[in-house]
């Protein structure tokens, strides 16, 4: 009798990783530890790449912005170097709730930040807050708005953490006000960490999920059409453990042409978990 249970856990265990290592057309190029001695360094949850890969933006959700050169050893991060960490406007220790940054975009002039907790967008320089997106009111506090990205017309575009109705509904806005540009569907139990339109004009969406044993996480590259998503297609899977708790997605074009997904750890500056980047080749 425990044999048999044994082996029928054993072969459902099977069966599980068989459905955690789902294909993947995203070609890993490489992680490295963010090696920064620094006690404001980690909880990194949002991250732009700048000049071509040369250099990064994240915040993290102390609402302390990152900025840096990024060092490599051919297509690989080998780390970090002219490292500044600066605290955001209104970052306040005593009071986290009103520091917790998870979204970032920019145009190269300016930057927005968006917040859970207590929901909302702000830009950069300035502090000016936006108007909020329909429906904020409905997420938990610890649910917001986790993801941010800019398209070519500099239209913002926001993500909750928390479904509505079934799914994540993607805000959009204008510059005046904001609008539903459609509802990404929820598939499985992931739940958008961040966001990023790539050269070609696609959205790229990072999810993860806890799965007891480490994170997942998943990539999926959506498509606009007329006021809703056209289509939407899935890049990377990834099996528990293999990265840590990755929240900051930037797509970008390197100098051979090369369509790339660099990702960035929130550690939640807890010393088991890994403070890393993370690098794919996208087709």
């Amino acid at each position: 009798m425990r044999r048999r249970s044994s082996v029928a856990l054993s072969a459902a265990a099977l069966l599980l990783l068989a459905g955690c290592a789902a294909p993947e057309r995203a070609i890993h190029l490489g992680s490295t530890a963010i090696g920064i001695d620094n006690p404001r360094s980690g909880g990194f949850s949002a991250l732009e790449v700048t000049e071509g890969g040369a250099r990064l933006i994240a915040v993290s959700d102390r609402a302390v912005l990152l900025r840096a050169r990024i060092e490599r050893e051919g297509a690989r991060i080998t780390g970090l170097s002219q490292v500044a960490l600066t605290d955001l406007p209104g970052r306040d220790s005593t009071v986290p709730e009103n520091s917790d940054a998870e979204g970032l975009a920019t145009d190269g002039d300016r930057l927005w930040i968006s917040y859970e907790q207590r929901h909302r967008v702000l830009v950069l320089p300035g502090g000016r807050e936006l108007p909020r997106p329909p429906d904020t009111r409905v997420l938990p506090p610890n649910r917001g708005l986790e993801a941010l990205a800019i398209d070519a017309r500099k239209d913002l575009y926001a993500l909750p953490e928390w479904p509505v109705d079934g799914g994540f509904p993607v805000y959009r806005f204008d510059g005046a006000s904001w609008a539903v540009a459609g509802i990404l569907p929820r598939r499985g139990r992931f739940v958008p960490a961040g966001a990023d339109f790539g050269p070609d004009g696609a959205l790229y969406v990072l999810e993860r999920v806890f799965v007891g044993v480490g994170f997942r996480s998943r990539v999926r590259r959506v498509t606009f059409g007329d006021g809703t998503i056209a289509a939407e297609e899935t890049l990377l899977s990834t099996p528990p453990g293999r990265h840590g708790n990755l929240e900051g997605i930037a797509v970008w074009t390197d100098a051979g042409g090369t369509l790339r997904m660099t990702m960035i750890a929130d550690d939640n500056f807890m010393p088991f978990q890994r403070n890393e980047i993370v690098e794919y080749a996208l087709p």
